[in-house]
């Protein structure tokens, strides 16, 4: 009988050709397939690198009726590289259902470290010294994408997000309004030709950003956790409330969220709270 083959999870540059590691590169060359986002993309790095390992395609949309397919080439023993466009499969790009899947089946899985934009950031912030959360693409729908900010409003951690071009601006708009003016890091084209890394606040990144005629390029960036603290006193309720009443709750509903997440009095909550929805 047959032993099934491992499927290996391969990070490859998310610019720079020279970021591929070594042993990055000996399994796509000693693996019998490779399991590629995009063919095409994938077909310039193995070049490069002087690597022929037959590639087949797999991406988004499509990975149910792939994954059966490598699956059954796993089952019959054959080894295969996961790899998507740029950085580490499976975070924020296909990868997620096909490891699950090799999982369920007793297929090995062996991840392998490597490039990653999230990474590549946090460690060029300095805003993480405690850790940090990956929440990745935002909603493109206005109204997801505040409803996902104003979920962690109070996160004590900075939190990474990866956003398109198009849709900075309203993305930091945003976070302006919903979390307030908060440090804030920016990779832009990290580890390419024009890479940029810009540490500054929201109010002031929404303007450079908008002066510029374009912005483009893969965008990262990390947003400075909440200092807001359990024991906030008067003032700050008042003013968590009034944020909240202008983002739309409900004095019920922006009084039950305070409760929850500052752990404080709901009565001494709720009193301040009928101030601000007087006002």
């Amino acid at each position: 009988m047959t032993s099934p083959g491992t499927l290996f999870v391969v990070p490859t540059p998310i610019g720079n050709l020279e970021d591929i590691t070594i042993r990055a590169a000996r399994i796509l060359a000693e693996v019998d397939l490779i399991a590629a986002e995009d063919t095409r993309h994938t077909r310039k790095l193995l070049s490069h690198l002087g690597i022929a390992t037959p590639l087949q395609s797999y991406y988004r949309g499509q990975e149910a009726r792939q994954g059966q397919r490598l699956l059954a080439e796993l089952h019959q023993g054959k080894n295969i590289a996961l790899v998507s466009d740029a950085g580490t499969p499976a975070i924020s790009d296909p990868g997620t259902r096909l490891v699950r899947l090799c999982h369920d089946h007793g297929i090995r899985v062996i991840p392998l470290p490597g490039p990653s934009a999230v990474t590549t950031l946090v460690s060029g912030s300095g805003l993480a010294d405690a850790g940090y959360a990956f929440v990745g693409f935002l909603p493109a729908k206005a109204g997801q994408r505040r409803t996902v900010l104003q979920s962690h409003l109070f996160d004590v951690l900075p939190f990474v997000l990866y956003e398109s071009p198009r849709r900075l601006l309203d993305s930091l708009a945003d976070i302006l309004a919903i979390l307030g003016d908060r440090q804030i890091c920016l990779g832009r084209e990290l580890t390419k030709i024009h890479e940029e890394l810009i540490l500054t606040t929201v109010s002031d990144l929404q303007a450079e950003m908008a002066a510029r005629p374009v912005v483009k390029g893969e965008i990262v960036m990390i947003v400075d956790g909440s200092k807001v603290t359990a024991a906030v006193g008067g003032d700050d309720l008042y003013q968590l409330l009034t944020s909240l009443r202008q983002q739309g709750l409900s004095m019920k509903d922006a009084v039950q969220k305070l409760t929850h997440d500052l752990g404080g009095s709901r009565s001494e909550i709720y009193k301040i709270g009928i101030e601000v929805w007087k006002d």
